[in-house]
């Protein structure tokens, strides 16, 4: 049995107990697939990630993400937070630490650059370049809308709903208004079906001003797993999406209000490649014996 350090954050909020919570998991070269799946269900969070040495140049560390499911080639959110986490277990958060961070992070996604700024011993604000924006095919409304218990009237008349991905495929879907955003309910395997014949992992139902430069947000993942309060996966494909369609290169997205874990999400165009980012915050730590 070994001992590994542990730190609990929530991310794209600087509240604690609001956004997205994550465990990180680190010095975990030690630790085969089975048991950080087994850790990731004890934890039960929509994310675990352990942290390993990088097996590839250029890259500062390896971070393996595990839902309660499976293993993920790549994810928003707990990107962000283990560079908070490495920083911080790095540097501490005093006032001689570094206050302007940059790592690469190895995924099965390849490889991202991640900015850490440290605002204190707890605080901190993260971005981070994914992959390169990948456009997939329309759907029709009528199908995907029905699988979050909607109609096509609640559909957005002028965005279809696409696939999307930069590191995951995501399953874009416009609706026309925040009423028909709060009506949804999820058919969980109707949901799940539809995910895996299209190969993406979320179903991100979204309300989108783009004159306003903002968009507020709903992702639905499966049965298992739930709603996700906030899904920075997501949030770089739907940038893209509104930048191709609407030419909008920045938006800020609300996401997790109906779940009552609010978080606001950045993201912008960097070239082909969107740049997500937000606020962290640190809420414990600890030792797990594995």
């Amino acid at each position: 049995m070994g001992a590994h350090r542990y730190t609990l954050l929530d991310v794209f909020t600087a509240t604690p107990l609001e956004g997205n919570a994550l465990a990180v998991v680190h010095d975990a070269d030690a630790l085969d697939e089975p048991t950080m799946l087994a850790c990731a269900r004890e934890t039960r969070l929509s994310e675990t990630t352990f942290v390993q040495r990088a097996h590839v140049a250029g890259a500062d560390y390896r971070n393996r993400i595990f839902t309660v499911e499976r293993e993920l080639p790549f994810a928003g959110h707990p990107s962000l937070g283990t560079a908070v986490a490495v920083a911080r277990a790095e540097h501490g958060g005093g006032d001689d630490a570094p206050r302007e961070l940059r790592y690469v992070q190895q995924t099965g996604a390849g490889l991202q650059p991640i900015d850490v700024r440290l605002l204190d011993a707890r605080r901190a604000h993260a971005s981070m370049l994914q992959e390169p924006l990948r456009h997939g095919a329309e759907l029709p409304r009528a199908q995907v809308v029905a699988a979050i218990g909607l109609t096509p009237e609640h559909a957005d008349r002028t965005l279809p709903p696409q696939l999307v991905g930069s590191g995951l495929t995501q399953l874009i879907v416009p609706l026309r208004d925040l009423d028909a955003l709060a009506r949804a309910r999820p058919d969980w395997p109707a949901v799940e079906r539809l995910l895996h014949v299209h190969g993406a992992t979320v179903l991100y139902a979204a309300v989108c001003d783009p004159a306003a430069a903002h968009a507020r947000t709903r992702a639905f993942v499966s049965a298992a797993v739930g709603e996700d309060p906030a899904t920075g996966s997501a949030a770089g494909p739907l940038c893209g999406y509104l930048a191709a369609r609407a030419g909008v290169g920045a938006i800020a997205i609300e996401q997790g209000i109906e779940m009552g874990r609010p978080s606001r999400i950045e993201a912008a165009l960097a070239g082909e490649r969107p740049r997500v980012g937000g606020d962290v915050v640190v809420v414990g730590d600890g030792t797990l014996h594995l």
